[in-house]
């Protein structure tokens, strides 16, 4: 599928904004790729797809955890994590989307995980470093995740962990091992 087909088809499933985000994850994810010697179609296609399901019916989507056996804790804290698994599944039954890594860095975009390979490791610091993005330290954090993906990715991590913390959220566990993994 082209760019142009995947923006046709997630054009009506998201809000002005968020799809403007999705264009500047795709764009940065490239850079970050191209950067790290990355294949960067790779990293626009998960870019593109990476909130896919960011609006999908929240029943739905519970629905697509139980029916394919998704992390289950996921049920058990915010929905705002569920549009990253449930969007990796949407990226391969619907898109035909069949690369792992690519389907990986979808699924764990909100999360982290410990052992994060380098794709899904540009995808999570993407999303927080996109154009659109404004946040107090963000220009800080693009410029560290331009001058190494690592550094980017520890410090992206941490402002997560912070954010959440600071707004009394509970954090998801694979959050708190991709944090430790990264400092460690």
């Amino acid at each position: 599928m082209t760019r142009d087909e995947i923006l046709k088809k997630i054009r009506p499933r998201m809000k002005e904004k968020r799809f403007l985000h999705t264009i500047g994850v795709a764009d940065t994810a490239m850079k970050l790729a191209e950067q790290s010697g990355m294949n960067p179609k790779n990293a626009e296609l998960a870019g593109l797809l990476h909130d896919v399901c960011k609006y999908a019916n929240l029943e739905w989507m519970a629905e697509q955890i139980q029916g394919h056996a998704l992390d289950p804790r996921l049920l058990d804290h915010h929905h705002e994590l569920w549009h990253g698994p449930v969007g990796s599944l949407v990226a391969k039954y619907e898109f035909g989307v069949h690369d792992e890594d690519v389907l990986n860095a979808i699924k764990y975009h909100t999360t982290g995980r410990i052992g994060m390979s380098k794709l899904e490791k540009i995808i999570y610091v993407a999303d927080m470093i996109e154009p659109s993005r404004d946040f107090p330290n963000v220009d800080e954090l693009r410029e560290k995740t331009f001058k190494d993906i690592e550094i980017g990715m520890k410090y992206g991590i941490r402002h997560t962990i912070q954010f959440l913390v600071m707004k009394k959220q509970v954090v998801f566990p694979d959050s708190f091992e991709c944090y430790n993994d990264c400092w460690k």
